[in-house]
């Protein structure tokens, strides 16, 4: 994942993550890198987030927490070169994220690629609550029965209950803030491709900073413990690859005197360097 890359895979997260995370801008993290003695450039840091925000997340969603049977579906705005595009989003009654989706239009085909992504990846809901939207409504009732359909089990499947509820809805309402506080810095994005990618590596982080992962090694990690534990970035990986920590200073005494940079004699028989 990170062979032939001209930086350690240990610069690479903490630059992706820090800018996925935190409203920093890339000019920010190319000063807070050099004060740490590690020159990068500002459009380096962006090329590093398209390739590894998908990554990233391709790796989390296996390990990510089973959702709860009741939903919250909405959608917000996100402005593209100057223009309004949307992110389908849906969260459980816990407040965890379901599932999202970018589209640049708001329509009843983008609600059923949403909702169908949706119930692939995460099974039946009992009960999903939307607001006053009929688009959501139609797509809803429009998947629920091509998925009943489909059902080839014995076990019959029972409707999706809709409730339609602008003050139940709230909690999703909520939960739009946290993306939105992060992507408002940025100013809008500059590309559909580019706006795709990273709003997928914000979700990523929000997800991870409302612990949604599961790691037998550790039940709760932090939000910087998180991508050393996916398999593309182990803890111990970075000691396999022979790649040396970053900042890490020896605090142990010796019993020998620190050698110093003197030039070396040469022998008179000695060979010279051509």
């Amino acid at each position: 994942m990170f062979k032939g890359r001209n930086f350690d895979r240990s610069v690479i997260l903490l630059c992706v993550r820090w800018y996925l995370a935190y409203n920093l801008s890339l000019r920010n993290l190319e000063e807070m890198m050099a004060e740490r003695g590690i020159s990068i450039d500002h459009a380096t840091i962006h090329r590093w987030t398209l390739r590894y925000a998908p990554l990233l997340l391709e790796q989390f969603n296996l390990r990510k927490r089973a959702v709860t049977g009741r939903w919250h579906i909405d959608e917000t705005y996100i402005k593209v070169r100057g223009r309004w595009t949307f992110l389908y989003r849906a969260i459980d009654s816990n407040g965890d994220t379901v599932e999202f989706w970018f589209s640049e239009r708001r329509n009843l085909t983008a609600a059923k690629r949403f909702l169908a992504r949706a119930l692939k990846r995460n099974g039946r809901p009992g009960r999903i609550i939307i607001d006053g939207s009929q688009t959501n409504r139609e797509a809803i009732l429009s998947c629920d029965t091509v998925d009943r359909l489909r059902n080839t089990s014995r076990l019959k499947l029972t409707p999706i209950r809709i409730r339609q509820s602008q003050y139940l809805n709230n909690l999703i309402e909520q939960d739009h803030r946290a993306i939105k506080r992060r992507v408002r810095p940025m100013l809008g994005f500059k590309s559909i491709d580019s706006a795709r990618t990273i709003l997928s590596g914000i979700e990523m982080e929000h997800m991870m900073r409302k612990q949604q992962a599961k790691y037998a090694c550790n039940p709760q990690p932090s939000l910087a413990e998180q991508p050393d534990l996916h398999p593309t970035g182990t803890r111990e990986g970075t000691e396999a690859q022979g790649a040396t920590p970053i900042h890490r200073h020896d605090t142990t005494t010796s019993s020998t005197p620190p050698t110093t940079n003197t030039k070396r004699e040469q022998h008179p028989t000695e060979a010279r360097p051509r």
